[in-house]
């Protein structure tokens, strides 16, 4: 049975009232643009005026192509990987261009940051990239979470890694409760392999599905000996009150997982 108008207007009212209690850590809710302010303000004029990237901890300011990493409060490790220039998020059709930056291939690479910060090493398995729905963040400026897998989630993915292929197919087991999709990929990085496209062709999405969305990637080793990444998503079910919240998968009190 179809929700009428007025239910659909209820439940985005409803998916926004439970966004403004999510949280996004360096900045309040409140203000949906304050990580862009950092990075604009911050960072990047810092750059330009004295060479300093502070409050950012790296910064690549190349033009419509560069990105920031910053601290985020919430957690011990956890990062955010924020392009230098203005995208709303995973819903933003220029992520989806053939000449788009990987910016999973950029944080991907910036995981030695979390460990750095433990000050212990971290398996490939052990760390988890996130970006949460356009209706599951509080912040309208694309950002991808890099921080510690939860250990429950990375026992499921390793019991059950052997059934996961190249093409993405629904998990046997649900995640926090919530039915992922998943697929590998294979390599030691994500050079070759941009997971915005491949969750968008995989699924035949264009930007404005791809809002419903969220998606992951954690590292893998397959058969003992290929390194790899699982990439994972779900999408937002209003009816549920699930609002593709993917940073669900991750542990930002970073509790060691068996390695």
């Amino acid at each position: 049975m179809k929700s009428s108008a007025t239910e659909t207007v209820l439940l985005v009212l409803l998916a926004f009232a439970l966004i403004s209690g999510l949280g996004v850590g360096p900045v309040a809710a409140s203000d949906p643009d304050a990580l862009w302010k950092i990075v604009k303000d911050q960072c990047l004029a810092h750059y330009f005026e004295n060479g300093s990237k502070d409050p950012c901890t790296d910064l690549d300011p190349d033009g419509g192509r560069g990105y920031a990493v910053l601290k985020d409060r919430v957690g011990i490790a956890q990062f955010l990987l924020i392009p230098t220039k203005r995208l709303g998020g995973i819903e933003s059709p220029e992520l989806l261009k053939d000449d788009a930056p990987n910016y999973w291939a950029y944080a991907w690479k910036t995981k030695s940051s979390v460990a750095d910060r433990l000050q212990r090493p971290l398996s490939r398995d052990q760390v988890v990239l996130t970006i949460n729905s356009a209706f599951g963040r509080s912040q309208n400026q694309l950002h991808i979470h890099i921080d510690c897998i939860r250990a429950d989630i990375h026992d499921l993915l390793r019991r059950h890694l052997a059934e996961i292929g190249d093409r993405w197919a629904p998990l046997k087991v649900r995640l926090d409760n919530h039915p992922y999709w998943a697929r590998r990929v294979l390599g030691t990085d994500l050079d070759g392999n941009n997971p915005f496209r491949l969750l968008a062709e995989g699924f035949s999405l264009d930007s404005q599905a791809m809002a419903r969305r969220t998606l992951a990637v954690t590292g893998a080793m397959f058969n003992g000996e290929q390194e790899g990444f699982v990439l994972l998503t779900d999408q937002v079910d209003f009816s549920l009150g699930n609002l593709a919240h993917g940073e669900e998968l991750q542990d930002h009190d970073c509790k060691p997982a068996v390695p």
